[in-house]
């Protein structure tokens, strides 16, 4: 009996389809942000995401007050189901194209997809930045989760991004390590509902040592820097205002504090061993390292 002859196999797939985001896929997409969330991090809201979309938070570092409005273009699968999500822009002062975020659930080809869509459409021969900035979709996470999300890391070096900078994501949460017991060195100053402003000031009245800490968004609290002047280290302050500062968070209805320990030179010193040995002792632990990407 002759046996049945199989249909030829195309010898290109069709390209998937990518059209510009709407209003109805917003709960998509919010979806896969979800899917990408890192310990740490509250879940992506509607009101979040409006944000990112329109570039219309107000953060304290990036590029998002200085490029132009973004674009934001999704993935369809064969039922037409969305399964990726990437947002783009220009920073108009030097030409340079921004990759600001995207989402695919790490499928490789999902992902590689959605940076050579981004590439082409900013053009290939301009030089792009990708993941250098924090989107309002998470609390100030200021680069790519390398270790959580491997496709992305992975697709990006592929299309010649290279590494530009990195951080240390780091995490406390109320049921590890208590803070421990310290007297109230600090003066803690409201920011109103951005949070609190810890400052010790020494004998003669000039600041010995400073943090600021973000008021706790979903019970995730952040401290955003911790900083002791030169004549006052080696004596423990450090130590003593970051567990002021851990109290005043866990104190303000905090379940967990993070924060971002960088990797680029500040005043000339780029040895973080003590802010690292700092955190450590206090019970945070590393979560991810972070990487933002350049492409000449």
């Amino acid at each position: 009996m002759a046996q049945p002859v199989p249909e030829p196999v195309p010898e290109h797939a069709p390209r998937p389809t990518v059209r510009p985001c709407t209003a109805e896929d917003h709960g998509a997409v919010l979806a896969l942000v979800d899917a990408d969330r890192l310990p740490g991090q509250p879940v992506c809201t509607a009101e979040m995401l409006h944000a990112a979309l329109s570039r219309t938070a107000v953060l304290e570092t990036g590029w998002w007050s200085e490029i132009e409005p973004p674009r934001t273009d999704v993935l369809l699968g064969a039922e037409g189901q969305v399964t990726g999500v990437v947002c783009w822009s220009v920073r108009p002062r030097d030409g340079a194209g921004i990759v600001l975020w995207l989402h695919g659930r790490e499928h490789p080809g999902t992902v590689r997809h959605l940076v050579d869509h981004a590439l082409a459409s900013l053009g290939e021969h301009r030089p792009a930045h990708a993941f250098a900035s924090a989107s309002p979709l998470t609390l100030g996470l200021p680069a790519l989760p390398v270790t959580h999300r491997p496709a992305t890391d992975r697709a990006l070096r592929d299309a010649g991004f290279g590494p530009a900078a990195s951080w240390r994501y780091m995490r406390h949460t109320r049921s590890g390590s208590a803070p421990a017991e310290a007297y109230p060195l600090a003066e803690v100053i409201s920011q109103g509902e951005a949070g609190w402003r810890l400052k010790v000031r020494s004998h003669d009245g000039p600041p010995a040592a400073e943090a600021t800490v973000d008021a706790p968004v979903d019970g995730i609290g952040a401290v955003r820097w911790i900083g002791v002047e030169a004549a006052h280290r080696d004596n423990g302050l450090g130590s003593t205002l970051l567990q002021q500062a851990l109290r005043t968070l866990y104190g303000n209805g905090a379940r967990e504090v993070i924060l971002y320990v960088d990797d680029q030179p500040v005043g000339g010193v780029d040895d973080r061993t003590a802010a690292n040995r700092l955190y450590d002792a206090a019970g945070f632990t590393e979560i991810d390292r972070l990487l933002s990407y350049v492409r000449p």
